[in-house]
């Protein structure tokens, strides 16, 4: 018995000597969790001929997979950490030519090691799979949510609804640098708060789709409950939310960490627009059809109240009170050429902006339907409201009440918005996005193939960039680079 035990110890001695990796420097790069599991994982479960697959042989030798449930075709969440810390111990970080993970299964004319008990499965370190290890060994990131952003740039993302790519902008130019391809009839688009990812909700496939900052790369298609339209990033980036367009309506709810969708959360009607509000503590979801707004406990993931408008509900934007909770909703209407302001705590309209016409100007007769005012943005200081107008192709700016100014004779208080000014920016304006700073507004021009650029302080068009096919909704900030 003590022989067997004895030879059962120098078994594994052996088998740990084999995987042995030397000591990992300070500078070695951080491997990516988010990697492993989406591009790294499947390796472990392909089929090649003549070959038993990894998960194989590994759920029962060292380095070990964790067993596959039945029925299952990958490992869930919990079970890809557990595969990503075991496996991470068998690679140098930063060097796959001394990484026996990746020699071990290598032919030895190509350069691996002698033997390996699951047979050579690459001739050379030219296969594919062995150069997506490698990726990951070498530092490759899928936005990883354990990595700290050390820069960043001002980016705005330009979608296309009727094409398959979205347009990434250099504001500091207003320059095309990149382009988002392969997602076909995007709808809403939204940057995670660090920066490194971007989600695009995709009609065509009915998913929510996942960009690598870096490559500008969909790397996950995460199935959805439903025709997607709008996103909204929770402010921790924790959790995404997507307004689902189809009866009985719907907000569904993906975990960033796992990219799966977690829950789906029952509205009244389908959502069209999705939105955090400033302090993160809700989700309010507006539904066209049913022309209601639903707001959501962030914690909870559950409505908490809801209210009916006399029309459908378009899009939305918001005002903080000075602690930072929220204050007011401002939200467009169905076949209302303005917006209306909704005091949060009473639930009660305040008050309706109404846009004049401008002096001498028709209105456009291919916009009289639907949502004649369709896209609205608050400046960073909440002192200015910027609105489109489909009638007369052009952006409002509204300031809002500050404190009530008195008339001089009536000792009421008036508490007024009050226009600054329109500017005409072009064919069917669709959406806005400002920029961090809040100097530059970009105006989505669905009838001309184009996105505006208008100064807010002189209230002027200095640019117009080319993008593709009807673009609509638009986003700014910062996309990380480290």
């Amino acid at each position: 018995m003590r022989t067997v035990l004895f030879r059962a110890c120098l078994c594994l001695l052996a088998a740990t000597a084999l995987w042995a990796q030397p000591s990992v420097s300070a500078e070695a790069p951080e491997l990516d969790y988010l990697f492993f599991k989406e591009k790294v994982q499947p390796i472990f479960l392909a089929k090649r001929s003549g070959h038993a697959r990894c998960v194989a042989c590994h759920t029962h030798r060292s380095p070990q997979l964790v067993e596959l449930e039945p029925g299952a075709e990958t490992w869930d969440n919990d079970q890809s950490r557990k595969n990503f810390e075991m496996w991470k111990q068998f690679v140098v970080p930063g060097k796959p030519l001394e990484s026996k993970m990746l020699l071990h299964p290598l032919a030895e004319s190509g350069g691996g090691d002698p033997f390996h008990a699951g047979g050579k499965h690459w001739a050379t370190t030219a296969d594919p799979e062995w150069q997506t290890l490698a990726s990951w060994v070498r530092g490759r990131r899928l936005g990883g949510l354990a990595m700290e952003s050390t820069s960043g740039v001002e980016r705005v993302l330009q979608s296309n609804a009727a094409g398959d790519n979205i347009h990434v902008i250099d504001p500091a130019t207003n320059q095309v640098v990149g382009l988002i391809e392969g997602i076909e009839a995007p709808h809403g688009l939204a940057i995670s708060p660090d920066g490194k990812r971007v989600y695009v909700s995709n009609e065509a496939r009915e998913t929510l789709d996942v960009v690598d900052v870096k490559t500008f790369e969909v790397f996950k298609r995460i199935p959805l409950s439903g025709r997607p339209n709008n996103v909204a990033v929770a402010n921790d980036g924790s959790k995404i939310y997507i307004g689902i367009r189809e009866e009985p309506g719907a907000v569904d709810v993906v975990s960033a960490e796992s990219l799966t969708k977690v829950e789906s959360i029952s509205v009244d009607g389908p959502v069209h627009n999705v939105y955090m509000t400033p302090d993160g503590a809700h989700v309010v979801a507006g539904s066209i059809e049913s022309k209601t707004i639903s707001v959501i406990d962030f914690a909870r993931d559950f409505v908490v109240w809801s209210m009916q408008l006399e029309a459908g509900v378009r899009p939305m934007a918001f005002f903080a009170a000075g602690d930072g909770t929220t204050r007011r909703i401002l939200t467009q209407l169905s076949d209302f050429h303005g917006f209306v302001e909704i005091d949060y705590a009473t639930r009660q309209i305040v008050n309706r902006i109404e846009f004049p016409a401008p002096e001498g100007k028709e209105k456009e007769t291919h916009t009289l339907q639907g949502s004649p005012a369709h896209g609205l943005a608050v400046s960073p200081d909440q002192q200015v409201v910027w609105s489109t107008s489909k009638y007369y192709g052009a952006v409002y700016a509204y300031r809002p009440p500050g404190r009530c100014r008195s008339n001089g004779e009536d000792p009421e208080e008036r508490c007024d918005w009050e226009m600054l000014g329109m500017v005409e920016v072009g064919r069917h304006p669709d959406w806005l996005a400002l920029t961090p700073d809040g100097k530059f507004l970009y105006v989505a021009l669905a009838g001309d193939d184009e996105t505006a650029v208008v100064d807010t302080e002189s209230m002027k068009v200095v640019d117009r960039i080319p993008v593709g096919n009807v673009p609509k909704r638009n986003a700014a900030g910062v996309l990380a680079t480290r």
